[in-house]
This record gives C-alpha cells, structure tokens and sequence, in this order.
C-alpha cells in the first residue's frame, strides 16, 4: 500500500495535534503546573532583530551550543562549574553569569528572548519550563526530558505558551534524512512493520556500584545546584561530574537517551508513531543505579490508519552488545558493512539501511531491486541548518521540525525502553493516562519526585 504524501503545512498540523492529543489524558497535576505561568516579557521580533539569549549549561556540549547561536546577542550564561565553563565566560564577557537558572530568571527575565539547555539531563524539564512560563522561546539538549511525564508536560506548555521549541537532535535538519522520510511516506518499500536501531553507546561507565565514600566538592563547582532535583548524595571525584553522569539512572537516561532520540528519529516521523502499548528490556542485569552494560529493548506500536502495526527493536551496548545482535542485524543489510550506529526499516518492498554515521544517508536494499530509484517529490521543507530554523522560528518564522509537540512524543517512547529496565519485565503503557498499567513501581519513575526546591 503506498503511504500518502504528506506537505509541510499537514505535517507541522500533525505533530502539533500530536502533542496537544497525548496531553489530553494527563492526569497527574498538568492543570496545576500550568496555573503556574509567569507574566510574559516577550519582545516581537522581525527576522532582521537579533535575539536576547540566555544559555543554561555552557560547558562541553553547552559550549557548542552556545557557539551555534552567536549570531544573536547572548545576554546572559548559567553554570554550575566555573571551571567547567570558564572558556564560554571568557568567550562572551558582557554576558551575566549566573550559577542558578532560577535567580538569573528572576533578575533578567524581561531581558531574555529565547533560552538553551544543555544541563545534565535531569535538569533539562526544570529549566525548560521555567523559560516558557515566562514566556520565552526555549531550544533543549537531547532527551528533552529524563522523565517521561516531563516530556508530556513541556509538549503541552510549549502549546500553551505559543513559544518556539526545538529539541537538540539535530539531524533533523539534514536533508538525507527529510528525504528518507519522504520516501518510505510515498511506500517506497512498502509497508514497514520491523524496524532495528543501534549504537555503539555508551562510551562512558555502565553497570557500576554506586560508589562508597565521599570527596569535597571542589570551590568551583556547586554540587547542591549541580544535583538540582535528584536526590541528595555525596560528591566522588571523577565518578559523576562532569561526563559520567550519563551512566547513571538519577542523573542520565543511558545510551537509549543519549542516542535514541537521534538515530530513531527518521524511523519514528517517516512511520507516524506515537506511543507504544508495550515495552520490554533484555539486558545485562540493572541494580537500578548505573544502567545496564548492554540492553536490547523492544517497542510495539499498534496500527495506525492504514499502517500495519510495528515492531521495533533497540540495541546498545558497544563492546559489550552481544555477538547474536550483531550477527541479527548484519543478516539484515543484504551484504553491507554494520555501522556502529544506524536504522533498519523493513518493508514489504523491501528495506532501508540508514548508517547514521554517515550524515543522515540511507541505502535502499537489495540494490539490485532499487537500481532505478528516483526519490519522490519533496513534501518537506529543507533546513538552512538545525539551529538557525529555531532561530527563525523565534522571529515568527514556521515551526521546527523538531519542536517539541514532536521531539516531546518522541522523548517519551526513547524514555519508556528506561522504564522497561527498571520494571524487570514487560510493561503496558497507557499513553493517553500517561501511566503504566501493569507495574506499579516503574509506574511510580514515570513521574520522579523532585528534591525539596524544585519543581517542574
């Protein structure tokens, strides 16, 4: 059955129903974080003004973040490293600095335009939406959120509070993967109902004890600020701060967060997926501190109009990915050498091979069946580049593509592959209740509670 082509104007229409549609059933307290607003200061923009930023987590990824948006007028920076985040300071000296995101809301907010987040990312939901209740536009890392009920909430704030949004996953913007996404829409390979992702993440410590002991925080680092709404522990030198946090359940998401929401992305916009009804983990034993060495994570969609329901299977692991995995997804590729990290989509007609280290391009498979291939009408628009289509969404231009009434549905389906692990065993998501109906303690983390204050 060929998939209906699908324009831009239609497109964007979806995924902003999309968005509002899964918030509809929420029932743990939305009414009441959203009676929260804070008075708007937004100034309106013309495309030739430059925007007033503020960028929270300035360090590493943050610092390239913030270099990706200096053709506006960076007014303000938040860290809670000094050290980690010296170079940016220096780089933008008339910026204020500031250690906690909430103070510099408090002082500079009518001053404030648009604001990054490139925080650790238990700290992304927090400082995202105290941006759009003030009514600022807000960009933010890769996954949105750590929780799945905080991607729910910023989905429907960012409706709310009519602000432009994107997420960092920023191969959105390649145009590979817009025509990729085109293609298996016009039915290209048919029907698609298994779909295969990988990584060769994590390339930081899993599968640790938490470690014993304790270390004094160095001077220029607030470690209260920087645990922020995860629970209370002690600093250990080189054990958290400042990469390996990603290892751990209270602070990080995994290689599922990490790359998730990057290498699944054209899978997930070319097959209209929402949510899942059911999630299961194989992995190498979770003690539900430092996620697993290795997991194999499998998501089933139901039917969606036309399309038949899906079956996708997630694999991490690098070194440790077990020899059956790779020997299941060579057997996949018809020949082709196995990136380290990439999609598979197999269709009726046949199959897309997407490595993702190659910039977002993608084989049609046998090629021998596709030698003719000519690619279908563009019904996407192209990106003049990941950060500058937010940007000028700010000044009123159309939305991102990965705004988050999309980026925030696909955040939740990455997430739940978490809750998976946690629960042991397979669980049974309840999307439009936001709620896991068959595993009350995984159901308790859909939602975690925040260290006294924090809130969301």
């Amino acid at each position: 059955m060929t998939r209906s082509r699908t324009t831009r104007r239609v497109f964007l229409r979806r995924t902003l129903q999309t968005g509002a549609g899964l918030a509809v059933g929420q029932n743990r307290g939305m009414a009441e974080a959203a009676s929260q607003t804070k008075p708007s200061s937004r100034r309106r923009l013309s495309p030739n003004d430059k925007l007033n930023v503020a960028c929270i987590g300035v360090g590493g990824r943050g610092g390239s973040n913030v270099t990706d948006v200096m053709s506006e007028n960076i007014v303000a920076l938040c860290d809670t490293d000094q050290h980690y985040s010296k170079k940016t300071f220096a780089k933008l000296p008339k910026a204020k600095t500031f250690h906690d995101f909430r103070v510099m809301f408090d002082k500079m907010h009518r001053q404030i335009d648009a604001v990054v987040v490139s925080t650790t990312d238990h700290m992304h939901a927090p400082a995202a939406m105290m941006a759009m209740r003030y009514g600022k536009h807000v960009y933010c890392e890769k996954p949105l959120t750590h929780d799945v009920y905080e991607a729910r909430v910023l989905t429907k704030a960012a409706l709310e509070h009519k602000v432009a949004t994107q997420m960092g996953n920023q191969g959105t913007a390649s145009s590979a993967l817009r025509q990729g996404v085109e293609a298996i829409r016009a039915g290209v390979i048919g029907p698609v109902r298994e779909v295969h992702v990988w990584t060769d993440r994590p390339q930081w410590p899993q599968g640790m004890a938490r470690p014993k002991g304790s270390n004094r925080p160095p001077a220029h680092l607030k470690w209260d600020l920087w645990l922020g709404t995860a629970p209370e522990r002690p600093y250990v030198r080189n054990k958290y701060h400042p990469f390996f946090w990603r290892g751990w359940w209270d602070f990080g998401t995994g290689a599922l967060g990490d790359m998730g929401c990057h290498i699944a992305n054209m899978a997930f916009m070319a097959l209209n997926l929402t949510s899942p009804t059911s999630v299961s983990s194989e992995n190498s034993g979770f003690d539900r501190q430092s996620f697993p060495t290795w997991s194999i994570i499998k998501y089933e969609f139901p039917a969606r109009g036309d399309d038949p329901p899906v079956t996708w299977t997630w694999y991490d692991g690098g070194i440790h990915k077990p020899v059956k995995v790779l020997r299941k997804l060579t057997s996949l590729i018809h020949g082709e050498k196995l990136s380290g990290n990439g999609s598979i989509l197999i269709g009726e007609k046949g199959t897309m091979y997407a490595p993702y280290n190659l910039g977002g391009r993608w084989l049609l498979l046998p090629k021998e069946k596709f030698e003719d291939f000519k690619p279908p009408a563009p019904t996407l628009p192209r990106s003049p580049g990941h950060h500058q289509e937010w940007i000028a969404a700010c000044k009123g231009g159309p939305p991102a593509m990965s705004n988050f009434a999309y980026s925030g549905p696909l955040t939740e389906t990455i997430l739940l592959g978490n809750l998976a692990t946690y629960a042991g065993k397979k669980i049974l998501w309840d999307a439009p209740n936001c709620r896991i109906t068959n595993c009350p303690e995984a159901d308790a983390h859909v939602r975690r509670e925040y260290r006294k204050g924090w809130t969301l």
